[in-house]
Protein backbone atom coordinates (compact mmCIF):
# COMPACT_ATOMS: atom_id res chain seq x y z
CA UNK A 1 0.00 0.00 0.00
CA UNK A 2 0.98 3.20 -0.97
CA UNK A 3 0.48 6.11 1.71
CA UNK A 4 0.99 9.93 1.88
CA UNK A 5 1.79 11.37 4.85
CA UNK A 6 1.85 15.29 4.59
CA UNK A 7 3.38 17.65 7.10
CA UNK A 8 5.73 14.58 6.99
CA UNK A 9 8.51 16.52 9.44
CA UNK A 10 5.74 17.80 11.94
CA UNK A 11 5.26 16.61 15.42
CA UNK A 12 2.36 14.23 14.33
CA UNK A 13 3.79 13.55 11.46
CA UNK A 14 7.25 12.05 12.42
CA UNK A 15 6.00 9.88 14.75
CA UNK A 16 3.39 8.46 12.36
CA UNK A 17 5.82 8.15 9.57
CA UNK A 18 7.94 5.89 11.93
CA UNK A 19 4.81 3.48 12.89
CA UNK A 20 4.29 2.76 9.14
CA UNK A 21 7.80 2.09 8.52
CA UNK A 22 8.07 -0.28 11.28
CA UNK A 23 5.40 -2.31 8.96
CA UNK A 24 6.73 -3.49 5.44
CA UNK A 25 3.43 -3.43 3.97
CA UNK A 26 3.93 -0.07 3.45
CA UNK A 27 5.63 2.58 1.33
CA UNK A 28 5.11 5.89 2.66
CA UNK A 29 5.49 9.34 0.86
CA UNK A 30 7.07 11.82 3.08
CA UNK A 31 5.36 15.74 1.78
CA UNK A 32 6.43 19.22 3.67
CA UNK A 33 7.57 22.21 3.12
CA UNK A 34 10.67 21.36 1.07
CA UNK A 35 8.75 19.44 -1.07
CA UNK A 36 7.20 21.11 -4.60
CA UNK A 37 3.90 20.85 -5.62
CA UNK A 38 5.25 18.92 -9.00
CA UNK A 39 6.27 16.17 -6.58
CA UNK A 40 3.13 16.31 -5.51
CA UNK A 41 1.37 16.16 -8.34
CA UNK A 42 3.63 12.90 -9.09
CA UNK A 43 2.80 11.05 -6.07
CA UNK A 44 -1.14 11.54 -6.11
CA UNK A 45 -1.59 8.79 -8.98
CA UNK A 46 0.01 6.12 -6.94
CA UNK A 47 -1.18 6.57 -3.21
CA UNK A 48 -4.12 4.80 -1.97
CA UNK A 49 -4.41 6.56 1.70
CA UNK A 50 -3.80 10.40 2.61
CA UNK A 51 -3.05 11.62 5.49
CA UNK A 52 -3.31 14.91 5.61
CA UNK A 53 -1.69 16.53 8.63
CA UNK A 54 -0.02 19.71 7.31
CA UNK A 55 -1.50 23.03 8.42
CA UNK A 56 -0.22 26.38 9.97
CA UNK A 57 -1.00 26.72 13.62
CA UNK A 58 1.53 29.85 14.65
CA UNK A 59 1.76 31.83 11.50
CA UNK A 60 3.48 35.60 11.25
CA UNK A 61 0.11 36.88 9.83
CA UNK A 62 -3.39 35.70 9.60
CA UNK A 63 -3.35 35.23 5.85
CA UNK A 64 -1.66 32.38 6.60
CA UNK A 65 -3.98 30.39 7.98
CA UNK A 66 -5.84 30.60 4.94
CA UNK A 67 -3.02 29.68 2.59
CA UNK A 68 -1.77 26.59 4.63
CA UNK A 69 -4.68 25.46 6.06
CA UNK A 70 -7.40 25.63 3.28
CA UNK A 71 -5.84 26.77 0.22
CA UNK A 72 -2.88 23.76 0.37
CA UNK A 73 -5.79 21.23 1.59
CA UNK A 74 -7.84 22.28 -1.69
CA UNK A 75 -4.88 22.15 -3.56
CA UNK A 76 -4.68 18.24 -2.31
CA UNK A 77 -8.28 17.42 -3.00
CA UNK A 78 -8.84 19.24 -6.36
CA UNK A 79 -5.58 17.74 -7.77
CA UNK A 80 -7.31 14.13 -6.89
CA UNK A 81 -10.48 15.14 -8.56
CA UNK A 82 -8.90 16.13 -11.53
CA UNK A 83 -7.17 13.17 -12.22
CA UNK A 84 -10.12 10.52 -10.95
CA UNK A 85 -9.33 9.18 -7.69
CA UNK A 86 -11.15 8.21 -5.06
CA UNK A 87 -8.46 7.54 -2.07
CA UNK A 88 -9.55 7.54 1.24
CA UNK A 89 -8.50 10.69 3.17
CA UNK A 90 -7.77 10.87 6.54
CA UNK A 91 -7.68 14.75 7.92
CA UNK A 92 -5.92 15.81 11.35
CA UNK A 93 -8.21 19.40 12.14
CA UNK A 94 -8.36 20.89 15.73
CA UNK A 95 -10.79 21.30 18.54
CA UNK A 96 -11.03 24.55 17.36
CA UNK A 97 -12.77 24.84 14.54
CA UNK A 98 -15.72 24.94 16.73
CA UNK A 99 -14.45 28.09 17.82
CA UNK A 100 -14.46 31.95 15.65
CA UNK A 101 -10.83 32.61 16.31
CA UNK A 102 -8.91 32.96 12.77
CA UNK A 103 -7.25 28.86 13.32
CA UNK A 104 -10.46 28.05 13.99
CA UNK A 105 -12.49 28.98 11.01
CA UNK A 106 -9.66 27.96 9.02
CA UNK A 107 -9.56 24.42 9.84
CA UNK A 108 -13.21 24.42 9.90
CA UNK A 109 -13.02 25.70 6.08
CA UNK A 110 -10.36 22.64 5.68
CA UNK A 111 -12.90 20.05 6.99
CA UNK A 112 -15.18 21.75 4.37
CA UNK A 113 -12.83 20.89 1.39
CA UNK A 114 -12.71 17.75 2.38
CA UNK A 115 -16.11 17.11 2.44
CA UNK A 116 -16.77 18.61 -0.55
CA UNK A 117 -13.77 16.01 -2.55
CA UNK A 118 -15.97 13.12 -0.48
CA UNK A 119 -19.31 14.32 -2.13
CA UNK A 120 -17.34 14.55 -5.49
CA UNK A 121 -15.44 11.98 -5.39
CA UNK A 122 -17.33 9.30 -3.43
CA UNK A 123 -14.02 8.86 -1.37
CA UNK A 124 -13.82 8.23 2.68
CA UNK A 125 -13.25 10.64 4.60
CA UNK A 126 -12.13 10.57 8.28
CA UNK A 127 -11.81 14.14 10.22
CA UNK A 128 -10.23 14.13 13.44
CA UNK A 129 -10.04 17.47 15.63
CA UNK A 130 -8.04 16.55 17.35
CA UNK A 131 -7.07 17.88 21.44
CA UNK A 132 -3.68 19.39 22.81
CA UNK A 133 -1.15 17.35 22.08
CA UNK A 134 1.39 15.62 24.05
CA UNK A 135 4.53 13.22 23.37
CA UNK A 136 8.31 13.32 22.32
CA UNK A 137 9.25 15.43 19.47
CA UNK A 138 6.55 18.23 20.36
CA UNK A 139 7.80 21.76 19.71
CA UNK A 140 8.01 23.96 22.73
CA UNK A 141 6.73 27.48 23.08
CA UNK A 142 4.90 26.09 19.60
CA UNK A 143 2.11 23.56 19.53
CA UNK A 144 2.15 22.28 23.10
CA UNK A 145 1.72 24.13 26.73
CA UNK A 146 3.18 20.64 27.42
CA UNK A 147 5.87 20.75 26.02
CA UNK A 148 6.75 24.22 26.98
CA UNK A 149 6.44 23.24 30.17
CA UNK A 150 8.46 19.88 30.09
CA UNK A 151 11.26 21.50 28.02
CA UNK A 152 11.44 24.42 30.90
CA UNK A 153 11.54 22.44 33.73
CA UNK A 154 14.00 19.98 32.72
CA UNK A 155 16.33 23.08 32.06
CA UNK A 156 15.44 24.79 35.50
CA UNK A 157 13.35 28.12 33.57
CA UNK A 158 10.47 29.28 35.40
CA UNK A 159 7.23 28.01 33.75
CA UNK A 160 4.93 31.09 34.93
CA UNK A 161 1.20 29.82 34.53
CA UNK A 162 -1.94 32.75 34.89
CA UNK A 163 -4.27 30.37 35.96
CA UNK A 164 -3.20 27.10 38.04
CA UNK A 165 -6.75 26.37 37.81
CA UNK A 166 -7.49 26.37 34.58
CA UNK A 167 -8.52 23.04 32.94
CA UNK A 168 -7.39 21.04 29.79
CA UNK A 169 -8.04 17.81 27.81
CA UNK A 170 -5.30 16.23 26.73
CA UNK A 171 -4.46 13.39 24.41
CA UNK A 172 -1.40 11.41 23.98
CA UNK A 173 0.92 11.43 20.01
CA UNK A 174 0.97 7.73 20.28
CA UNK A 175 -2.49 7.29 21.00
CA UNK A 176 -3.17 9.26 17.82
CA UNK A 177 -0.50 7.26 15.81
CA UNK A 178 -2.55 3.91 16.87
CA UNK A 179 -6.07 5.52 15.68
CA UNK A 180 -4.57 6.90 12.34
CA UNK A 181 -2.97 3.46 11.58
CA UNK A 182 -6.68 1.71 12.40
CA UNK A 183 -7.92 3.86 9.73
CA UNK A 184 -5.44 1.68 7.34
CA UNK A 185 -7.45 -1.56 7.90
CA UNK A 186 -11.90 0.07 7.74
CA UNK A 187 -13.15 -1.22 4.77
CA UNK A 188 -15.84 1.59 4.98
CA UNK A 189 -16.80 2.93 1.19
CA UNK A 190 -17.72 6.45 0.89
CA UNK A 191 -19.02 9.56 3.19
CA UNK A 192 -17.67 11.63 5.90
CA UNK A 193 -17.26 10.59 9.27
CA UNK A 194 -15.78 12.72 12.30
CA UNK A 195 -13.12 10.67 14.49
CA UNK A 196 -11.86 11.45 18.14
CA UNK A 197 -9.04 10.00 20.20
CA UNK A 198 -9.02 8.33 22.85
CA UNK A 199 -8.32 7.94 25.89
CA UNK A 200 -8.37 12.01 26.58
CA UNK A 201 -6.69 13.04 30.30
CA UNK A 202 -8.07 16.09 32.40
CA UNK A 203 -6.17 17.79 34.82
CA UNK A 204 -5.48 21.69 35.64
CA UNK A 205 -2.28 23.77 35.04
CA UNK A 206 -1.03 23.79 38.40
CA UNK A 207 -1.29 19.96 38.90
CA UNK A 208 0.37 19.63 35.14
CA UNK A 209 2.98 21.34 36.35
CA UNK A 210 3.24 20.04 39.74
CA UNK A 211 3.35 16.42 38.29
CA UNK A 212 6.36 17.52 36.10
CA UNK A 213 8.43 19.08 38.49
CA UNK A 214 8.15 15.82 40.28
CA UNK A 215 9.74 14.37 37.67
CA UNK A 216 12.79 16.99 37.84
CA UNK A 217 12.85 16.44 41.42
CA UNK A 218 13.41 12.49 41.17
CA UNK A 219 16.97 12.78 40.61
CA UNK A 220 17.29 13.71 43.99
CA UNK A 221 14.21 12.05 45.74
CA UNK A 222 14.77 8.98 43.44
CA UNK A 223 11.42 8.32 43.65
CA UNK A 224 9.92 6.91 40.45
CA UNK A 225 6.42 7.94 38.88
CA UNK A 226 3.44 6.60 39.37
CA UNK A 227 3.95 3.44 36.87
CA UNK A 228 0.33 2.22 37.36
CA UNK A 229 -1.32 5.68 35.73
CA UNK A 230 -1.26 5.85 32.23
CA UNK A 231 -1.16 9.32 31.90
CA UNK A 232 1.63 10.20 34.40
CA UNK A 233 3.83 7.17 32.28
CA UNK A 234 3.02 9.27 28.96
CA UNK A 235 4.06 12.30 30.65
CA UNK A 236 7.19 11.36 32.20
CA UNK A 237 7.82 9.55 28.89
CA UNK A 238 7.47 13.20 27.15
CA UNK A 239 9.59 15.26 30.01
CA UNK A 240 12.03 12.36 29.51
CA UNK A 241 12.00 13.19 25.70
CA UNK A 242 13.12 17.43 26.45
CA UNK A 243 16.39 16.72 28.44
CA UNK A 244 18.88 18.00 26.90
CA UNK A 245 21.53 15.54 25.79
CA UNK A 246 24.22 16.26 27.61
CA UNK A 247 22.69 15.39 31.05
CA UNK A 248 20.84 12.22 30.28
CA UNK A 249 23.36 11.06 33.41
CA UNK A 250 23.23 11.80 36.95
CA UNK A 251 26.01 10.38 40.00
CA UNK A 252 23.83 8.86 42.93
CA UNK A 253 24.84 10.14 46.37
CA UNK A 254 27.20 7.49 47.73
CA UNK A 255 27.60 6.38 51.31
CA UNK A 256 31.10 5.59 52.41
CA UNK A 257 32.69 3.55 55.18
CA UNK A 258 35.85 1.05 55.62
CA UNK A 259 33.06 -1.61 54.58
CA UNK A 260 32.74 -0.55 51.06
CA UNK A 261 30.46 2.11 48.76
CA UNK A 262 26.56 1.93 49.51
CA UNK A 263 24.32 4.05 46.84
CA UNK A 264 20.27 3.92 47.17
CA UNK A 265 19.05 3.96 43.05
CA UNK A 266 15.17 4.43 42.36
CA UNK A 267 12.17 3.94 44.99
CA UNK A 268 8.46 4.12 44.94
CA UNK A 269 6.33 3.58 48.40
CA UNK A 270 4.25 0.94 46.29
CA UNK A 271 7.25 -0.98 45.01
CA UNK A 272 10.04 -0.12 47.76
CA UNK A 273 13.26 0.52 47.13
CA UNK A 274 16.28 -0.76 44.95
CA UNK A 275 19.74 -0.24 46.24
CA UNK A 276 23.81 -1.16 45.40
CA UNK A 277 26.83 -1.88 47.25
CA UNK A 278 30.26 -2.39 46.88
CA UNK A 279 32.09 -4.51 49.78
CA UNK A 280 35.62 -4.88 50.37
CA UNK A 281 37.37 -8.48 50.91
CA UNK A 282 36.44 -10.02 54.30
CA UNK A 283 34.38 -7.35 55.00
CA UNK A 284 30.38 -8.73 55.88
CA UNK A 285 27.34 -6.15 55.50
CA UNK A 286 24.37 -6.66 57.21
CA UNK A 287 23.78 -8.53 60.81
CA UNK A 288 20.17 -7.35 61.36
CA UNK A 289 16.59 -8.37 61.18
CA UNK A 290 13.66 -7.24 59.84
CA UNK A 291 9.45 -7.68 61.41
CA UNK A 292 7.66 -7.25 58.12
CA UNK A 293 10.70 -6.02 55.47
CA UNK A 294 11.37 -8.20 52.54
CA UNK A 295 14.91 -7.72 50.78
CA UNK A 296 16.14 -9.52 47.60
CA UNK A 297 20.17 -9.82 47.09
CA UNK A 298 21.60 -10.32 43.78
CA UNK A 299 25.71 -10.43 43.62
CA UNK A 300 26.70 -8.89 40.54
CA UNK A 301 30.13 -9.64 40.34
CA UNK A 302 32.21 -11.23 43.07
CA UNK A 303 31.47 -14.34 45.24
CA UNK A 304 29.55 -14.07 48.86
CA UNK A 305 28.00 -16.48 51.21
CA UNK A 306 24.53 -15.06 52.55
CA UNK A 307 24.20 -16.36 56.29
CA UNK A 308 20.56 -15.97 57.88
CA UNK A 309 19.37 -17.68 61.65
CA UNK A 310 16.19 -17.97 62.63
CA UNK A 311 15.11 -15.47 65.18
CA UNK A 312 12.90 -18.44 66.61
CA UNK A 313 14.96 -21.59 66.61
CA UNK A 314 18.32 -20.52 66.35
CA UNK A 315 19.23 -22.44 63.23
CA UNK A 316 21.90 -21.11 60.96
CA UNK A 317 21.76 -21.47 56.98
CA UNK A 318 24.36 -20.42 54.34
CA UNK A 319 24.17 -19.60 50.42
CA UNK A 320 27.14 -19.14 48.73
CA UNK A 321 26.59 -16.63 45.87
CA UNK A 322 28.80 -15.71 42.68
CA UNK A 323 28.10 -13.08 40.57
CA UNK A 324 28.76 -15.24 37.18
CA UNK A 325 25.64 -17.25 38.26
CA UNK A 326 22.91 -14.23 38.77
CA UNK A 327 21.40 -16.09 41.32
CA UNK A 328 18.65 -14.11 43.58
CA UNK A 329 18.29 -15.12 47.36
CA UNK A 330 15.72 -13.81 49.21
CA UNK A 331 15.79 -12.31 52.58
CA UNK A 332 12.67 -13.55 54.56
CA UNK A 333 11.58 -11.37 58.05
CA UNK A 334 12.44 -13.04 61.36
CA UNK A 335 15.84 -14.19 60.08
CA UNK A 336 19.11 -11.75 61.05
CA UNK A 337 21.20 -12.35 58.04
CA UNK A 338 24.37 -11.05 56.67
CA UNK A 339 26.27 -10.71 53.61
CA UNK A 340 30.35 -11.61 53.79
CA UNK A 341 32.39 -11.03 50.78
CA UNK A 342 34.68 -14.33 50.59
CA UNK A 343 36.83 -13.75 47.46
CA UNK A 344 39.98 -12.01 46.33
CA UNK A 345 38.11 -9.05 44.53
CA UNK A 346 35.37 -6.50 45.41
CA UNK A 347 31.77 -7.50 45.71
CA UNK A 348 29.11 -5.73 43.84
CA UNK A 349 25.79 -6.91 44.98
CA UNK A 350 22.31 -5.17 44.01
CA UNK A 351 19.62 -5.04 46.78
CA UNK A 352 15.83 -4.63 46.48
CA UNK A 353 13.41 -3.91 49.58
CA UNK A 354 9.54 -4.00 49.53
CA UNK A 355 9.59 -1.07 51.39
CA UNK A 356 11.11 2.78 51.72
CA UNK A 357 13.69 3.28 54.36
CA UNK A 358 12.14 4.80 56.90
CA UNK A 359 14.29 6.49 59.85
CA UNK A 360 11.09 6.86 62.71
CA UNK A 361 10.42 3.53 61.68
CA UNK A 362 13.25 1.66 60.13
CA UNK A 363 12.17 -2.12 60.86
CA UNK A 364 15.95 -3.02 60.91
CA UNK A 365 17.26 -4.44 64.51
CA UNK A 366 20.93 -5.27 64.62
CA UNK A 367 22.08 -8.81 65.37
CA UNK A 368 25.31 -10.61 64.74
CA UNK A 369 24.20 -14.03 62.83
CA UNK A 370 26.85 -15.42 64.52
CA UNK A 371 26.09 -15.54 67.79
CA UNK A 372 23.16 -17.65 68.36
CA UNK A 373 23.22 -16.88 72.47
CA UNK A 374 21.21 -13.94 70.76
CA UNK A 375 18.78 -16.13 69.97
CA UNK A 376 14.85 -15.44 71.06
CA UNK A 377 15.45 -18.96 72.99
Amino acid sequence: MNILVTGANGFIGKNLVIGLKQQTDFNVFRFDLENSFQELAAILPEVDLVFHLAGVNRPQTEDEFRSGNVDFTAQVCNQLIEIGRSVPFVLSSSVQAAFDNPYGISKRQAEEVVKNYAEKQGARVVIYRLKNLFGKWCRPNYNSVVATFCHNIARDLPVPISDPERKIELIYIDDVVQHFQNEICVTDTGGVQYREVEPVYRTNLGSLVELICSFRQMRQTLVTPDIEDAFTVKLYATYSSHLETDSFAYDLLQKRDPRGVLAEFIKAPAFGQIFLSRTAPGITRGNHYHHTKVEKFLVIEGEAIIRFRGLDNNQTIEYPVRGEDFRVVDIPPGYTHSIENVGASELITLFWANQIFDNSRPDTFALPVMDKKNGMD
